[in-house]
């Protein structure tokens, strides 16, 4: 399917309207028809992404546009593009685009990252990627193609990410913590390396749960870092505080 540019028409607006968003300090995200809703590991990831000197971003299973509204307001120079296979939650990310103060930086695409065929690189791609183990198959079709790697495996991930990426280029991406030193073997077959890791856990004594890995083609010592979320229930630590503050409405 072609390219969306904004502004655009949808189908049946008001049945978008029917739950309440999630309301951020500067843009708000309504969920009712995606079936991956907004969540810590998205923040935590459209918070930390290096986009600094990003002028082209390419965001890889947007869902509900979360990641690419809370970089579009960190970056205000680049252009976004947003991809998106489930047709729900393409609707409904267009919506939450055409919404915001930027829907003029957003493209989006209703297609599969293996069937994108763009017409330029980028200087960033960043993805919240399926994870769940093919064996764990929900009875729920349309969450099965959100968060199984049978819908986009990170060797695809990997492969066509390293063919996009312009020659400065950074790759983002967050995964389970077991799964990083998979990810970064195989990354390295395509001469992406790590630049740097943050690997998150809940609180002090919770097992690691997310790596948030950044990739680049030059060859560098790897910046590791840790995370903890919260220090009690809702009481969180200053270093999630820092880092989400900006969008949060209660930071």
């Amino acid at each position: 399917m072609k390219a969306q540019l904004l502004p655009f028409f949808i189908k049946n607006p008001l049945k978008l309207l029917s739950l309440q968003p999630f309301v951020f300090k500067q843009f708000s995200v309504h969920q009712d028809q995606a079936t991956m809703k907004v969540g810590t590991d998205a923040v935590l990831l459209g918070a930390w992404a290096s986009i600094k000197n990003a002028t082209t971003i390419l965001d890889i299973g947007t869902g509900t546009g979360v990641i690419s509204l809370m970089l579009a307001q960190r970056n205000e120079k680049a252009t976004i593009t947003a991809i998106e296979i489930e047709e729900k939650a393409y609707q409904q990310a267009l919506f939450n685009f055409q919404n915001s103060k930027w829907a003029s930086r957003f493209t989006m695409e209703h297609i599969s990252f293996e069937d994108f065929q763009p017409t330029h690189s980028f200087d960033c791609i960043i993805s919240n990627p399926p994870f769940f183990d093919n064996h764990h198959f929900s009875t729920n079709h349309k969450r099965t193609l959100a968060r199984h790697t049978s819908s986009l495996s990170y060797e695809c991930l990997i492969k066509k990410s390293a063919r996009l990426l312009t020659k400065l280029g950074l790759l983002h991406v967050i995964i389970p913590f077991q799964s990083e030193e998979h990810f970064i073997q195989l990354a390295q077959k395509e001469n992406l390396f790590p630049t740097t890791i943050l690997r998150v856990r809940g609180r002090h004594h919770t097992p690691l749960k997310r790596s948030l890995l950044t990739f680049s083609f030059t060859t560098t010592s790897t910046q590791t870092n840790e995370l903890v979320i919260e220090k009690s229930r809702h009481d969180y630590t200053v270093d999630y505080i820092d880092l989400t503050k900006d969008f949060y409405l209660k930071m």
